[in-house]
């Protein structure tokens, strides 16, 4: 029996309970008919990535990455067994000009219950080597770079950690932990790390206690790969004879219409702390800086030494600061990439993206300016750009909008601790306070270049929420990236 990790939930992939899997609705279509309940960071189930439209909820938009590879990001904790997946013969990829009309949500639904996982490996510290990739299953997957990844720069420094890491078109989660051994040969310490690959990041947290349990039995029992190997044949991926994406049950054209360019996928957050509290915590009035620059979609670098876990929760977070679900906008704008944890073997690939977040252990990325915009060491946000160093320096609307933020935030604390409010969670104030900020900015900027006289007014930036002279470099920012070409500023917003 695995054991329960105080960072993840029980992972049931091998013995389920009949009673979770049969009879009942299907906890998938219940999330699906009730919004309220979509949203479960840092809760027992992640959330579809629902957000309220003119229609009704709007799923997420899906993870695009730097290879041109998209997959959906829908999960759900509650399925983790196979059961009610179609069978072998009947699991075809569905199409819309198919025999039968299949109903959005039932492709969502089918989708979620398929596992998507494309490879699963073990990467081994060795004395004379360095880094290796021990095993790994498919043995014709292209894992070279990987070994880098599994086990960051400086992790020798720390007994466990885990680790969320982007390769080519997929993402990976590994759990790394190192032993004390008597072994000269070994130096004393046997260090491992256990991983897999998937297309979409937000399931990889179902997977986190059994890699957890992995990566022990290998530091204790090297070369015994029987429950890895059973693991893969249960979960694997099925992959079009190209094999340069992962096949869904969904048709492309029918998720274009569903998901929100600008929604980032949910992720389970499974830091014991909580990830948004912490990361409020942490950078404290900071997030105001770190919010506008993620809206600018800037490239933005964190540097943390081990362990790289709870920095791969940061990268998240600032990827959440700049959700939008306005239908629309944003379509035009670079995508913000997490690639979550980057070393010098990813400086040819950073080269090219024009907006991402990322961490690192490796200083030497300081040195690269050309690669990022933004560098964060610690909580110290700089910039060696001359036209964003105005933006670091607090407006007096970002210091009123982080009061607000405390105050609600002691406000559910409270309510959690006075009246047992289990079903509010920081994690979802956080999101839907900057996805409502964010949308409250755009709202007002489609109203305006709608109106008669479009002229962004001292009034007109008010309504956003922002300082008419704090915010003016940050507001001609914002109307370049986004496109709001034919909107005039008004000359007293450099003189109020």
């Amino acid at each position: 029996m695995v054991e329960r990790s105080d960072r993840a939930p029980l992972l049931d992939w091998e013995e389920v309970p009949s009673a979770e899997k049969t009879g009942g609705t299907s906890p998938t279509k219940e999330r699906l008919s009730s919004p309220s309940n979509s949203r479960a960071l840092g809760c027992s189930a992640p959330g579809f990535g629902w957000s309220s439209g003119p229609g009704g909820p709007i799923a997420s938009r899906s993870v695009s990455n730097a290879d041109g590879c998209s997959a959906p990001p829908a999960t759900s904790s509650d399925l983790a067994g196979t059961d009610e997946a179609l069978p072998p013969d009947k699991e075809e990829h569905l199409s819309d000009t198919g025999p039968r009309e299949v109903s959005l949500e039932d492709r969502m639904v089918k989708w979620e219950e398929k596992d998507q996982i494309v490879s699963v490996f073990v990467v081994t510290f060795n004395t004379r080597s360095g880094n290796m990739l021990e095993w790994c299953l498919p043995k014709d997957m292209d894992l070279d770079g990987v070994e880098f990844k599994a086990i960051a720069s400086g992790s020798h420094r720390v007994s466990t950690d885990f680790i969320y890491f982007r390769k080519g078109c997929y993402f990976g989660l590994a759990c790394f932990a190192n032993m004390a051994v008597e072994s000269t040969v070994e130096r004393g310490a046997r260090m491992k790390s256990v991983g897999i690959l998937s297309p979409s990041y937000t399931l990889l947290y179902r997977y986190m206690s059994f890699l957890e349990h992995q990566v022990r039995l290998q530091l204790q029992s090297p070369g015994h790969y029987s429950h890895l190997e059973a693991f893969y044949e249960d979960k694997r991926a099925l992959l079009p004879p190209s094999g340069d994406a992962v096949v869904t049950a969904l048709p492309a054209n029918a998720w274009s219409a569903a998901i929100n360019h600008s929604m980032h996928p949910e992720m389970k957050i499974t830091h014991p702390a909580g990830c948004m509290s912490h990361f409020i915590r942490f950078f404290g009035e900071q997030i105001m800086v770190l919010w506008k620059l993620a809206l600018l979609r800037r490239r933005i670098l964190i540097f943390s030494p081990p362990p790289v876990g709870v920095v791969c929760y940061r990268v998240y977070c600032c990827c959440c600061l700049a959700n939008i679900s306005i239908p629309g906008v944003g379509v035009a704008v670079p995508e913000f990439r997490p690639f979550f944890y980057v070393n010098v073997a990813d400086i040819s690939a950073l080269e090219n993206e024009l907006s991402y977040v990322a961490c690192t252990t490796e200083k030497i990325f300081e040195e690269k300016k050309d690669l990022y915009d933004v560098y964060v060491d610690n909580q110290n946000v700089k910039t060696y750009r001359d036209g964003l160093k105005p933006l670091l320096r607090l407006s007096t609307a970002d210091r009123e909008k982080y009061r607000k933020l405390t105050e609600q935030r002691q406000m559910l604390l409270y309510s959690q601790e006075e009246n047992g409010d289990c079903v509010s969670s920081e994690e979802d104030l956080f999101i839907l306070f900057f996805l409502e900020q964010n949308n409250r900015i755009f709202q007002t900027l489609s109203e305006v270049a709608g109106s008669t006289d479009p002229t962004v007014t001292q009034e007109s930036v008010r309504a956003m929420g922002l300082d008419p002279h704090g915010d003016r470099l940050f507001l001609l920012h914002l109307l370049e990236i986004y496109g709001y070409d034919t909107l005039l500023v008004s000359e007293q917003l450099c003189c109020s």
